[in-house]
This record gives C-alpha cells, sequence and structure tokens, in this order.
C-alpha cells in the first residue's frame, strides 16, 4: 500500500463511529449475545450489592437497639412479650427461638425436673444453633451470584474478544486488505466485550469480599449473643437448683 491509500485508509478509519452504541451494534450476533449477557450479569450484580450493604446497615442498628434493650436490665419475660411471634432481625429471633423453648420447657414444668435440668440448657443452644445458621443462610443468598460472576465474567468477555478478533481476520482474508479501516471496527468490538467483561467482574469481587466480611462480623456477633445468653440461662436454672 502506497503512502496515499494509507493516509485514506486512515482518514476512513478516523471517521468511522466508534462509540459504545455503534460498536454493539455492529458487532457479530454472537458478540451481541456475549455483551448483553455481561450487562445483565453486571445490572443484577448491583442489585444484589445495594440490596446487601443495605441489609447489613440495618442489621446492625437493629441489633444494636436490641443489645441495648437486652442489657438495660429489664425482664426477659417483658421483652419476649413485646418482640411477640414476629422478631425483626436474626439477633432478636435468636432470643425469641431461646426463650420460647424456655417457656416450654417451664410450661412442662422440665425446668424443675433433675433429670431434664441438666438437658435444658443443651436443648436451648440447640435451638439457638439452628436459628442462627437459618437466618445467615437467608442473609447469604445471592451471594454465590457475585463469586460466579468475579470468577467466570473476564472469560465470558474474552470469548467475545477471540470471536470478534476472529471475524477481523476474516474480514482481511475476504477483503485481502489490512488497512486500518477494515480491522478498526473488529478489534474496537472484540476489547469492547473484554471491557465489558472487566466491568461485570471487578465489582462483583470487590463487592463479594467486602459483604463476606461484614457476614462474617455479624455471624460473631451473633455467636457471642448465643452464647452470653445461653450461659445467663443457664445461671437461672442453676439457682432453681
Amino acid at each position: 500500500m502506497d503512502p496515499s491509500q494509507a493516509v485514506g485508509a486512515a482518514g476512513a478509519a478516523a471517521q468511522m463511529d466508534l462509540s459504545m452504541w455503534a460498536l454493539f451494534l455492529r458487532a457479530d450476533i454472537i458478540v451481541k449475545f456475549v455483551m448483553i449477557a455481561l450487562l445483565c450479569a453486571s445490572f443484577w450484580c448491583w442489585a444484589i450489592i445495594f440490596d446487601k450493604i443495605m441489609k447489613v446497615r440495618q442489621l446492625t442498628t437493629r441489633a444494636d437497639q436490641f443489645e441495648e434493650a437486652f442489657w438495660s436490665g429489664g425482664s426477659l419475660e417483658e421483652l419476649y412479650d413485646r418482640i411477640g411471634s414476629r422478631p425483626l432481625d436474626p439477633m432478636s429471633s435468636i432470643f425469641v427461638a431461646a426463650m420460647r423453648e424456655w417457656r416450654r420447657s417451664a410450661a412442662k414444668g422440665l425446668a424443675d425436673r433433675d433429670s431434664t435440668r441438666a438437658s435444658l440448657p443443651q436443648r436451648i443452644d440447640r435451638v439457638m444453633s439452628v436459628t442462627l445458621g437459618r437466618e445467615m443462610e437467608l442473609l447469604e443468598r445471592r451471594l454465590g451470584f457475585l463469586a460466579s460472576t468475579g470468577s467466570t465474567a473476564p472469560f465470558i468477555g474474552l470469548f467475545g474478544t477471540v470471536w470478534g478478533i476472529m471475524n477481523s481476520f476474516q474480514s482481511i482474508a475476504a477483503t485481502k486488505n489490512t488497512s486500518l479501516a477494515v480491522v478498526a471496527p473488529g478489534i474496537a468490538e472484540a476489547l469492547f466485550a473484554t471491557a465489558l467483561g472487566l466491568v461485570a467482574a471487578i465489582p462483583a469481587v470487590i463487592a463479594y469480599n467486602k459483604i463476606s466480611n461484614d457476614l462474617d462480623r455479624y455471624s460473631k456477633r451473633l455467636e457471642n449473643f448465643a452464647g452470653e445468653f445461653g450461659a445467663i440461662l443457664s445461671r437461672q436454672l442453676e439457682e432453681k437448683a
């Protein structure tokens, strides 16, 4: 190619629309599918991220309020009656589950029998443990999607990139022209797919690590409360002995 043709090809490439929308419209159907899939995954990831962050903040505030009421020195029976059968957070659920087992045993007179008094703390601990596990399972729901997106989105974008580059080489072979005007669109579409993969993956990985750490701290807080509450109930049983 002589210099004048090279200049003309460069001018044509410069005049070509390389905006994101234009790249999407010109892309191959497979590359379009990859782009749409990555955009949908990114949108759903951000929905999960905002939901989990707001949920953790809300639960932390409610846990602070509950612990303030619990350690205020008031009656646990009154606190149980006030919370009722609809606890609003996992910590309240653990408290209600333990108090329900305590009241059920007291109503049957099990707390006054030497044969069953020793096993009552174990049953209460088991009830609290089951409740804690169930509540944490609900909180961790959909986090797996963030992990899957963070690990697979770059490779999905890379697949779109490889496919786009293959189309570029096919265009070169069909036209027997290696000018920038022929190569640039396909390469740009391919790189756009890679960029979308990174846009979906990077926030998903960062958010997954942050939310997982926040939930781990919250889970330890629930475990500490369950242990302290179990110790309180055990002391009350020893005082009745």
